[in-house]
């Protein structure tokens, strides 16, 4: 019987094996349930991909090489998953263990099945046992980490079944049963080379003490057994389970879409669409498909998901679980005369919103499409757009949507604006700054740049400030500039969010072709929704331009010398503490986190404080998604929890880069405030205040 425990015994290691169905009688067995286990895995799967199949097309596999990059970082190496500490470590622990355990027993069958007998000599010493044991362990430790998490700390994020649970006995299972049938062997066979498998070792002096050598080989072939049987079933269940998001994530990872959450709102063909808008399954492309089934439950959308977090319904996670159960439940009805059209086969179809689910109205129309939800997801599921797809359907087939986004829309319609009660013009807020309209010059090509104002810069009192504090530091830059004055119209943003893509699509093509006949191709604006609609959607209707948000620009201006950041503020001693909430279209949206903190730093005296969320998991200000123009409950505004967060960093002034933001967090502000003096001002008007001339400001000078 084995009683060394741990010293490395004098042997030559290139002759270290071990004998692969030790103490095991009818190994034929194992090759027999192998076959319908195989067979169920791959039924399982194959069921998965025929549903896929069954979704409308989409382009998920063109720039082969940017999906590897994004499958290497966040599939292969967890780029996102780690990003939660706690879930992160025990998440790679158990996959990296897995990862080596699923090698480890690759090398046993090409060993025992196949003329290459590579489980020996140092390779067997080091990886096949030292390796092995040591990601064995990590196994162990993963799951009882994730043990204590479900069972006893009970975040709220996560959702809570028996199959979870089951998942972690078994895995668990499966690892410990390993050890035990590893230390068993140890013990009996005396091995030589216990030394270099560390885990199984300690099993085996364990063992030694309160077992003879029988009684651990009859333990050792039970539990062998019983070892072989769980695997086996386990894999069998695997397509079956959330577990099969070790197949799918990977999968839904490397075919994200790589165009950024402001370009991932699908357009729509009005003159062959049948429906507009979602409202069945088999109107979902076959990506979205693979995302209900690439889910792993984690929560971590809802979790950050602004509309939840101040107590409405929406939960970004119970919608695509809600839509994987449909999905699973009525899969064959997907699949109805193979054409994928949603219907249970006898031409009827199937709806998904429903006010019984987490796809109710209500739920669909608090969504203020910040894509927190999708920077979130680990397996980068699209959450947002299925949100817009589905409201399009109420609005565009059932004329079915909250009175202040009828408002809205309505005026949309009218007057090219989403603000129905404004007195003021598109031009009301040049009154003396002497600053060209392309339709009253002479030549207008003569203008390096298109200023493009937007609605919520021009018909709103309070930002009028800050696009006259843009024009001014045009102006001084020396920049050739117009407008469009009262030939500008919305570029349609708040209609197609709302899901009104007929109403986009018709403002979007107007200011296309307004834009072409002046010759535009530099368009710079202080609304990241604009900014966003000219970068990424209008190319869609004809207009490709150069898009500036109006800080990348001003960022350049001071970098090229054109403006200086150090002139009236930098003077002064103990300038104002400044925190920058980033607004959702600038940033998780299109990527830009670093231009108005640069022109920050330019305002000199100034001290930054940065929110707890900020840059990528920046909160929401409440406004996007058409929110801005719905009366949200009093408990319910997700403005002023963005306020009290920023109200306690102790700044003396809230900076933002979006007129929306700005009206937005003026009221929450006010409301969090308390007996402070806290000022909400656009990054603009602090950039005028520090390289302005001391007789000039940014505010007009009379009321238009």
């Amino acid at each position: 019987m084995f009683r060394v425990g741990g010293t490395v015994p004098v042997m030559d290691p290139t002759q270290a094996t071990r004998e692969v169905f030790w103490n095991i009688e009818y190994t034929w067995l194992v090759y027999v349930l192998m076959v319908p286990t195989l067979a169920l895995f791959g039924w399982g799967f194959w069921l998965k991909i025929r549903r896929w199949r069954s979704g409308q097309p989409a382009l998920r596999f063109d720039r082969p090489g940017e999906r590897l990059r994004l499958f290497l970082r966040n599939a292969v190496g967890q780029g996102r998953t780690i990003k939660r500490r706690y879930a992160g470590i025990f998440h790679t622990l158990v996959y990296t263990g897995f990862i080596v355990l699923f090698l480890a027993t690759t090398v046993v069958a090409i060993h025992h099945d196949t003329p290459l007998h590579i489980m020996k000599g140092h390779f067997y010493l080091i990886f096949q046992s030292l390796i092995v044991d040591i990601f064995g362990l990590f196994v162990l430790v993963g799951v009882a980490l994730a043990a204590i998490r479900r069972w006893i700390g009970k975040p709220k994020l996560l959702v809570y079944t028996d199959e979870a649970s089951w998942i972690l006995v078994t895995i668990f299972v499966m690892a410990l049963t390993g050890f035990m049938i590893e230390g068993w062997r140890i013990a009996v066979t005396d091995d030589p080379w216990a030394a270099w498998s560390p885990i199984g070792n300690l099993f085996a002096l364990g063992s030694d003490p309160w077992m003879t050598d029988t009684a651990m080989q009859r333990g050792h072939v039970i539990i062998w057994w019983f070892h072989l049987v769980v695997a086996f079933g386990w894999i069998a269940w695997v397509p079956f389970s959330k577990m099969s998001h070790i197949f799918t994530a990977p999968l839904n990872i490397f075919t994200a879409n790589l165009d950024g959450y402001g370009g991932s709102l699908k357009t729509i063909d009005f003159e062959t669409a049948e429906r507009f808008g979602i409202n069945h399954l088999g109107d979902f492309t076959w990506k979205d498909l693979l995302d209900f089934d690439a889910c792993t439950e984690c929560g971590r959308c809802t979790d950050v998901c602004p509309a939840n977090t101040v107590g409405k319904s929406l939960s970004p996670r119970d919608i695509i679980l809600d839509l994987q159960a449909l999905m699973h439940d009525r899969g064959d009805s997907v699949l109805a005369n193979g054409n994928g059209d949603g219907g249970n086969g006898d031409g009827e179809l199937l709806p998904i919103i429903d006010q019984k689910t987490a796809v109710s109205p209500e739920a669909l129309f608090a969504c203020t499409t910040c894509a927190a939800c999708m920077e979130a997801c680990p397996v980068h599921i699209e959450q947002m757009p299925k949100i817009v797809d589905a409201r399009r359907y109420l609005v565009m087939e059932e004329a079915d949507f909250p009175e202040g986004m009828m408002d809205m829309m309505n005026s949309l319609e009218s007057r090219q604006h989403p603000f129905a009660g404004t007195q003021f013009s598109r031009v009301d807020w040049t009154e003396g700054l002497d600053i060209d309209v392309m339709a009253e010059m002479d030549d207008p090509h003569e203008a390096e740049v298109l200023m493009w104002v937007g609605c919520g810069g021009a018909l709103v009192e309070r930002n009028r400030n800050t696009v006259r504090a843009t024009a001014r530091l045009l102006q001084k830059a020396g920049v050739k500039f117009a407008i469009l004055g009262r030939e500008e119209s919305c570029t349609g943003d708040p209609a197609r969010r709302v899901g009104n893509e007929f109403l986009f699509e018709m403002l979007a093509k107007g200011n296309v072709e307004t834009m072409e006949r002046y010759g535009v191709r530099k368009v710079v604006t202080s609304c990241p929704h604009c900014f966003n609609s000219f970068r990424n959607e209008y190319p869609h209707f004809g207009g490709s331009y150069e898009v500036y948000h109006h800080t990348q620009f001003l960022d350049q201006l001071l970098e090229q010398g054109r403006l200086d950041g150090n002139g009236a503020a930098g003077s002064s001693n103990g300038g104002p503490t400044i925190t920058f909430h980033d607004p959702c279209y600038l940033g998780r949206h299109n990527g830009e986190y670093d231009a108005p903190r640069n022109l920050l730093a330019g305002v000199g005296g100034a001290r930054q404080v940065e929110m707890e969320r900020s840059r990528n998991t920046s909160f929401c200000c409440g406004g996007g998604g058409g929110m801005a123009f719905v009366d949200e409950p009093p408990d319910q505004r997700v403005n002023q929890e963005r306020a009290q967060e920023a109200v306690d960093t102790g700044a003396d002034v809230v900076a933002v880069g979006c007129p929306f933001c700005a009206t937005m967090l003026d009221d929450g502000v006010n409301a969090r405030r308390g007996d402070r003096d806290v000022k909400v001002r656009d990054v603009a008007e602090l950039l005028w205040d520090a390289v302005g001339d001391s007789d000039e400001s940014a505010a007009p000078t009379t009321e238009g």
